[in-house]
């Protein structure tokens, strides 16, 4: 197949939907398969354009078989109502321009966010004729109102309206949880039109590599510490401060050494906070390199997922996946009813507590700080269902299986037609 891939993130960004895409395309690319990624410039997580790529409108690269396109969007550090209308304007607008340069695909997987991109894809299809998968990955804007991203009424409801496109003009959508299906049977999309296929984490990169000879606790004097570490986006949906807050709690046992990694305008305020409290306990850090995250993960004794009490149950963090495959026991501060808890007690690899709760995050560390053989088992749990359940081959099968299935049903449908054209003549 030819297959185009449409996506606002991309290598070389680390974090997020960036890594599952470019492993996704370059998978699809290593099975015979025609792929070609259009996307943005890089800016994630920073929110500033990589400086490679600063003061170009396109760019084409080719990566491991996969060509990519990409186009320049107007993105701000802090963006807020108008800011994110232009940042989202000028991906739909620019990408769907670098879209029409290349070969005509028979299928095309669109990911959100960004939720305008939608329209661009819908246009294509009619261009192109060809069918296409979204494949929704936060479900806009429920997600932003809930947490107060997004207030402005009118925004609201442009949104909405966007959103309701964005399903009734794919033709199919894959979702990555059953909580995505039941938001969206809700909504008016039929069962039928979805099909589940998780996120998923390479467990032969991610993998419980030993901690007595562990390069990042040796960088930092970690070697006989207890370490609880946070790594990734600091935003407002992932309530960071608490672990701070429960820092604070424990410092009286000075073997336990709290680590936060993260970007490092986002680590400001948290840097504050820990100085108010006056602990030492807690080690922030910029951004580890990717190739380098093996070894971080390793060198965590316990890692954590952090949301706010009031995002949207169904909001699934791609950590989650990495976490439990990198053989460590997870706690996860979570919302009760969410993707994420279900996920985490389904595995068996690790901890819940209520979200937004310092010290009922601080008394699960310290459970685990006292029980190291409970503590161990639940990272060899974890590992376990990581690999059972979220392998990249499992998902790269079932994403294949999907589009040559809807490609399959377009080119059936063409030959009906002319067949049936044929014989009117």
């Amino acid at each position: 197949m030819r297959i185009l891939i449409y996506s606002y993130n991309y290598h070389p960004e680390p974090i997020g939907i960036a890594p599952l895409m470019t492993e996704l395309a370059e998978g699809l690319v290593q099975r015979g398969h025609q792929v070609r990624v259009v996307t943005a410039m890089p800016n994630y997580p920073e929110r500033r354009i990589y400086p490679d790529y600063r003061s170009k409108l396109y760019c084409r690269e080719e990566r491991n078989g996969v060509q990519i396109q990409r186009c320049y969007v107007a993105i701000r550090p802090n963006p807020g109502l108008v800011t994110r209308v232009l940042l989202d304007g000028s991906f739909a607008i620019l990408s769907f321009l670098q879209a029409l340069k290349g070969w005509q695909p028979d299928v095309i997987l669109s990911t959100s966010p960004s939720l305008p991109a939608c329209v661009p894809v819908a246009l294509l299809k009619l261009i192109y004729g060809c069918p296409t998968v979204l494949s929704l990955q936060d479900i806009l804007p429920e997600a932003a109102v809930q947490t107060g991203l997004l207030t402005n009424q009118l925004a609201i409801r442009a949104f909405e309206l966007l959103e309701k496109f964005s399903y009734a003009s794919a033709s199919h959508i894959s979702v990555i949880t059953d909580c995505f299906t039941e938001n969206l049977v809700q909504k008016g999309v039929p069962a039928e039109k979805m099909t589940r296929i998780s996120n998923w984490v390479d467990t032969n990169f991610i993998r419980p590599l030993p901690k007595h000879d562990n390069t990042f606790r040796r960088q930092h004097q970690l070697q006989d510490k207890f370490v609880v570490l946070y790594s990734g986006n600091i935003a407002r949906t992932q309530g960071v401060r608490t672990i701070v807050r429960a820092a604070e709690q424990l410092k009286h046992v000075p073997d336990i050494q709290f680590v936060i990694a993260g970007e490092a305008n986002q680590l400001k305020e948290l840097d504050q906070l820990r100085q108010e409290l006056g602990i030492e306990n807690v080690l922030l850090l910029p951004f580890t390199p990717r190739k380098a995250l093996p070894e971080m993960l390793a060198a965590a004794d316990v890692s954590l997922i952090m949301q706010k009490a009031n995002v949207v149950g169904f909001n699934m963090p791609s950590k989650t996946m990495v976490l439990l495959a990198s053989g460590r026991a997870v706690i996860a501060s979570v919302p009760e009813h969410g993707a994420a808890c279900k996920a985490v007690q389904k595995s068996g690899g690790g901890l819940t507590v209520t979200p937004e709760n310092p010290t009922a995050l601080a008394r699960a560390i310290l459970a685990l700080y006292e029980d190291p053989l409970e503590t161990k088992r639940l990272g060899e749990q974890g590992r376990s269902y990581a690999i059972a359940n979220y392998s990249f081959e499992q998902a790269l099968d079932a994403y294949e299986s999907l589009l040559t299935r809807m490609a399959s049903q377009t080119a059936m449908g063409e030959l009906a037609l002319s067949a049936s054209l044929e014989k009117t003549r």
